[in-house]
């Protein structure tokens, strides 16, 4: 299969120290992998400091390679190399390590290719979209990757997505989000309502079964791949992986960052994956494979913990690396915690607190939860 000759971008380099090594790590690597180094381009730059090229080889036919460019001290790149050794030895598709320079966080990949998941379903596929059936199969494909995910074993591997790590997250919601963007002072009474809110949604996500949990599963990390006959996707992004909910991925999974479906479409795909989740075992003991309504309240809550700190990480993206992008996407956020608040008895002073805060009237929905 032939592979095209990518579309270049500029590539800028603040340290022309770093440049000078990057330069010597690449003539080592063109050697070896018989690189064309005048097809070197940017390919994305994502919300860390971490930077990815492409390029491809001077063989018949080409192969298509990824460089990522990490700094060091910034990123950690073990846990990438450690996690896609573990995935790849669990039969996921992810990139193969081809040279990994880790004095300097340069590493050569394989290159699972440029058309994601998103692409796929196409970006008009959003709330008005009436016809949902079509987008069904790209999903299926993502469910079974999930599951195929979520039996991997790797206890002494990933850190605990424990309560510590939980009530950091959600502390990015008042620091960064209400304090740092909106310019607000919390009350003490307000403080207190996102305390207890906060200490309920916790409680919540910790009682679910512990699974290997991606943290950034969605469809813009999720690549079709270009050999036809691969019924794999690829996965991306999974380096802050943790031992965590067994509901986050389905939760991150159906509502994107980026683009929004209805809840018809997001229900249907949700209860495939309860079906297929449900085979395992894994969620026996929570009574969640006899009842579909605990196990939507659950990924529920568990979305509700990502939606906030998803909202306070925007922010911070903004204020404090420059990156203003994020924040346009906030309001989608905004929308996924009120919608999900309103719902649920428990959550009404929180929902209450975020709808006076925003200056939007509260919402009278019925309620689910108990008292």
């Amino acid at each position: 299969m032939s592979v095209n000759k990518p579309h270049l971008s500029p590539i800028a380099w603040a340290d022309p120290t770093r440049l000078q090594l990057f330069d010597t790590w690449l003539a080592k690597c063109t050697k070896e992998f018989s690189l064309d180094i005048s097809t070197l381009g940017l390919a994305s730059a994502d919300a860390s400091f971490r930077r990815y090229f492409r390029l491809i080889s001077q063989d018949s036919p080409p192969k298509s390679f990824i460089i990522m460019d990490a700094p060091p001290e910034k990123e950690d790149c073990n846990s990438f190399v450690s996690i896609a050794t573990l995935l790849k030895n669990s039969g996921l598709l992810v990139p193969d390590i081809l040279n990994w320079n880790k004095a300097h966080g340069f590493l050569l990949l394989s290159d699972l290719g440029t058309h994601t998941l998103l692409q796929e379903i196409g970006h008009e596929f959003d709330l008005t979209t009436p016809n949902l059936t079509p987008h069904l199969s790209p999903f299926l494909r993502a469910i079974d990757a999930l599951v195929l995910l979520q039996k991997v074993r790797a206890p002494h591997i990933l850190p605990n997505y424990d309560e510590t790590l939980l009530q950091r997250e959600l502390n990015l919601f008042p620091d960064w989000y209400l304090t740092q963007h909106k310019g607000i002072s919390l009350t003490q009474e307000q403080q207190n309502i996102l305390s207890s809110s906060f200490q309920v949604i916790i409680k919540s996500n910790l009682s679910a079964p512990n699974v290997f949990v991606h943290r950034d599963f969605m469809t813009r990390n999720l690549m079709i791949p270009s050999n036809l006959s691969e019924e794999r996707l690829g996965v991306l992004d999974f380096q802050d992986a943790v031992i965590g909910p067994i509901t986050y991925d389905i939760a991150s999974l159906m509502r994107d960052a980026f683009c929004s479906w209805s809840e018809e479409f997001v229900l249907d795909v949700t209860v495939r994956f309860w079906e297929r989740i449900r085979r395992t075992g894994i969620i026996d003991a929570n009574g969640w494979s006899d009842d579909f309504g605990e196990f939507w309240r659950a990924v529920e809550w568990m979305g509700l913990q990502r939606h906030l700190k998803v909202a306070g990480i925007f922010a911070r993206l903004t204020i404090r690396d420059n990156k203003p992008k994020y924040l346009a996407d906030a309001p989608r956020f905004i929308n996924y915690i009120r919608n999900t608040a309103q719902r649920y008895r428990e959550l009404f002073p929180l929902i209450r607190l975020i709808d006076k805060l925003e200056n939007t009237p509260t919402s009278q929905s019925y309620s689910f939860g108990r008292l």
